[in-house]
């Protein structure tokens, strides 16, 4: 199969796993395109012409067997730092450590298998040497990379910065664009990172915009913010400014690289070939979409490994979504219905409690509002279910249905305000379970201003004699068994 082919295919398959999982791009594009093929040939002989491109001779490993010279992913072998068997030519995933497959002890091609020997080829470098203080006097500077992130890669700085290899002998890639490198492909790292920019640049001439990329990339009042892996750190917090730096040009340098640690599997790694785990496609198979967006957002490794079980799975969902979200949205919308005509009833003079949860959803906003500025979803997520939690104990304290008989306004009054706090959530969860947050609006006959609601939370969101539908359920309970028969249905089709 052609390489292309492949990358049709599963581009086409992700494209879709990600729409039926509520993830929206302006622009999710490919970096196999004349565009970005054209954007990084130019970026790379401006780097070239500014005097941080070198070239030298080097060894490298080449099978006789399949007649090539192995590229940094066509080799395995053992990793000399940690010791871990199945290291790849170019990063240890089990260390994070970034290799040169001449590194690796007992390598083995990754093809055929046999064992490759040593050959000189001519390639071109980054020379990041020359580079080294101006990364490091933006590492210390950046207030907003989370310390973890920042000290990992003031090490690498440390440890003292080597050239690194742009070009590969492979026929797959993008042609080099320097003297003498006619037979040679850019290394997909360095021009992976480099279609951030090729992106919007295509989004910009696709609205007739062509110089919209400019915005993104040249406005010193622009926030670049990249999620990655942690064994993705050095690529977004070394290779990237450091091509962004040679350029000369003023572009904005990351202000922050979110960088998670590992999510493992019921204890193991992740492994496709073992079948340890559970994919996008196949969770979609077993619940909703937004059952998993919850569960991964809370479940997010920011600061240390987390650890998937489906019996914490099955515990957030019932607890979280169904018994504190889905139970207070319930009961405060049935009860609408039932004794209020189906509508928003009016408030009456409101109490010191009343005060209280309302000011609640402004300050869980604010804090909202930092949280992502810190790029801490799982914080964030962790807010809302604490209003929440607030909330069903304020109805709890109220007894709206006693009040119903004794005290009419004063009921009334705590329906309002309960109804403040449901459309309010129609907002905090549209980050997190969007499908949900779109039933509830829908629900309540709010309607959604993509741009507004956020602001329109400092107010009444929901107005008076709004009318409410008949309420539905948005979650449900799930058991550990009815999971595990759903998976194995699910395993038994692919």
């Amino acid at each position: 199969m052609e390489p292309k082919t492949l990358t049709d295919k599963f581009h086409a398959k992700v494209v879709e796993i990600f729409k039926n999982f509520g993830l929206s791009f302006d622009n999710y594009t490919r970096t196999h395109n004349p565009i970005h093929i054209s954007f990084c040939q130019n970026f790379f002989k401006r780097i070239y012409e500014n005097g941080y491109i070198i070239d030298r001779e080097m060894d490298q490993l080449y099978c006789d067997n399949c007649r090539r010279f192995l590229p940094d992913r066509f080799v395995h072998g053992t990793c000399p730092y940690c010791g871990y068997s199945y290291a790849r030519g170019d990063q240890c995933e089990a260390c994070g450590r970034v290799l040169d497959p001449l590194e690796l002890v007992n390598p083995i091609c990754a093809i055929c298998g046999s064992t490759p020997i040593i050959r000189s080829t001519r390639h071109w470098f980054l020379d990041l040497p020359q580079l080294s203080q101006k990364l490091k006097e933006w590492l210390v500077s950046n207030p907003s990379l989370s310390e973890r992130v920042k000290a990992f890669s003031l090490s690498w700085i440390e440890e003292g910065l080597r050239p690194r290899a742009v070009t590969r002998d492979n026929k797959w890639g993008i042609p080099a664009p320097f003297p003498g490198a006619e037979e040679k492909t850019i290394y997909v790292w360095f021009e992976a990172v480099l279609g951030y920019i090729s992106a919007t640049v295509e989004l910009g001439i696709s609205r007739g915009e062509p110089s919209l990329w400019e915005k993104y990339w040249l406005d010193k009042q622009t926030r670049t913010v990249y999620f990655i892996g942690k064994d993705n750190i050095p690529f977004h917090t070394i290779i990237l400014p450091a091509l962004l730096l040679a350029h000369g040009e003023g572009y904005v340098l990351p202000w922050n690289v979110s960088a998670t640690e590992y999510l493992t599997f019921e204890g193991q790694k992740f492994s496709k070939s073992k079948k340890i785990g559970v994919w996008l496609d196949e969770a979609l198979a077993i619940l909703p979409s937004d059952y998993w967006r919850y569960y991964l957002a809370k479940n997010r490794p920011e600061t240390s490994d987390t650890n998937f079980r489906w019996q914490d799975f099955v515990s957030t969902v019932n607890s979280d979504l169904n018994d504190d979200i889905g139970n207070y949205i319930h009961r405060v919308l049935t009860f609408i219905h039932q004794n209020f005509e189906g509508k928003v009833p009016e408030h009456h003079a409101l109490d010191a409690d009343d005060e209280r949860i309302l000011m609640r959803i402004r300050e869980i906003k604010h804090r909202i509002d930092e949280l992502m500025d810190e790029v801490r979803e799982r914080q964030s997520l962790i807010e809302v279910l604490n209003l929440v939690k607030e909330a069903n104990s304020y109805l709890n304290l109220k007894e709206p249905w006693k009040l119903l008989k004794t005290d009419p306004k004063r009921a009334a009054t705590t329906l309002f305000v309960a109804s403040q706090i449901v459309a309010a959530l129609t907002v905090f969860l549209e980050i997190f379970t969007p499908d949900t947050a779109a039933a509830l609006r829908e629900m309540i006959g709010l309607g959604y201003d993509k741009n507004g609601s956020w602001g329109r939370l400092e107010d009444t969101l929901l107005q008076p004699n709004t009318k409410i539908t008949k309420p539905k359920p948005l979650f449900r309970k799930v058991s550990e068994q009815e999971i595990m028969q759903r998976r194995e249905r699910v395993s038994t089709m692919t």
